[in-house]
């Protein structure tokens, strides 16, 4: 999810998916680096964090941790 959408920035979308659901894995994906940043995010119902530009191999490895975690959950 980018942070930076229009209309509906990934904050505001997160929290409508949450309405929903709260097995959806979100992934924050943003250019914003600092600490302050992903504690934000991490704190507004994303479960992960991917700064800019993405690393392919880190976003597949996180995608599929919390894939891993959800499959436990069930």
């Amino acid at each position: 999810m980018d942070i930076n959408m229009p209309e509906m920035d990934g904050y505001e979308a997160t929290k409508e998916i949450r309405k929903l659901s709260a097995d959806v894995p979100i992934i924050a994906v943003t250019a914003y680096a600092f600490a302050s940043d992903e504690e934000r995010i991490l704190n507004s119902g994303f479960d992960a964090y991917a700064s800019k530009p993405l690393e392919a191999n880190t976003l597949k490895s996180q995608i599929g941790d919390l894939l891993k975690k959800r499959i436990l959950l069930v």
